[in-house]
């Protein structure tokens, strides 16, 4: 008697904490669908934009699928719109910074989190302010700064800038992982003979590699797309970076909007392709970063 009880008891019990588990994974769910069409939608609207004449794109069927898709228009963004040399342009700017970033961001975590001195939460308080500065409000000191130096309209020009905006917070990121790491792996490397810059290099450098391909895809995500500095510091043809591709199919009288469809899938190309390839360092790098740190 006293078993059956018990039993019933159980029952009732269990039975609301898995209605409500139920509710709960339910809403989650829901959310989690809202957020992949919400994200996956613009890109396949811009796939199908990219196949579709100047008509049917103003015709206003946002859902429709073209007539007889136009690939006229990809030949169109490799020849017209200087795909290649645009393409180069991105990749040797974007490649440039991300190596500086990557370098100058893990020595200075590596010296703020490793080392004991006074001052180092101090230096990194700073690169924190140095995450809150608008780029748009360092337009005209860097112009100014530039066009004194001669390195005006040079690619230069915006990889320095660049590379400032990117450290800060490629710093927080190495910074809350490699304060992770245990002080013993570099103390019986430095009792064994091994130097500060060996200990950073063969130890601290190869262990903080998640979170450095999570600084490498942020990096090359905001260079990639980036515009208004390239915009500002970049005149000359040959220089311009690939955003720029798009302003070749806009002219006085006529948009070639199926042109600038099929350039825009162009350029986000190499981004989703890297993406998916490293998303899974991506997320490693952030949690070690962010719940070890």
């Amino acid at each position: 008697m006293n078993t059956s009880k018990v039993t019933a008891l159980r029952s009732v019990t269990v039975a609301p904490e898995r209605k409500r588990f139920s509710i709960l994974k339910g809403i989650v769910i829901l959310f989690l669908s809202v957020l992949v069409v919400t994200q996956v939608y613009p890109l396949l609207w811009l796939i199908l934009y990219s196949f579709k004449t100047n008509e049917e794109i103003l015709s206003g069927s946002f859902f429709a699928l073209p007539q007889s898709p136009q690939w006229i228009n990809y030949s169109s963004a490799f020849t017209s719109g200087n795909y290649l040399r645009y393409l180069w342009n991105s990749f040797f700017v974007t490649s440039v910074t991300m190596s500086s970033v990557i370098m100058l961001s893990s020595l200075a975590a590596f010296a703020i989190s490793r080392f004991r001195w006074r001052y180092g939460q101090v230096v990194l308080l700073l690169f924190l302010v140095g995450m809150m500065i608008p780029m748009q409000a360092t337009l005209l000191p860097l112009m100014i700064i530039f066009k004194n130096m001669h390195i005006l309209n040079t690619h230069l020009s915006i990889i320095l800038p660049y590379i400032a905006f990117s450290t800060p917070i490629s710093v927080f990121i190495l910074n809350g992982f490699m304060k992770t790491i245990p002080y013993e792996i570099e103390e019986s490397a430095i009792m064994d003979g091994a130097g500060i810059f060996r200990v950073y290099w063969n130890i601290i450098l190869p262990v903080s590699v998640p979170p450095i391909m999570t600084v490498c895809i942020l990096t090359f995500i905001t260079i990639w797309n980036e515009y208004i500095l390239a915009a500002t510091f970049i005149s000359a043809e040959r220089l311009k970076t690939l955003p720029f591709g798009v302003n070749s199919f806009v002219s006085q009288y006529s948009v070639n909007y199926g042109a600038i469809g099929a350039f825009l899938v162009l350029g986000a190309l190499p981004v989703i392709v890297i993406y998916f390839l490293l998303a899974d360092k991506i997320t490693q790098g952030m949690v070690a970063g962010a719940v070890k740190g």
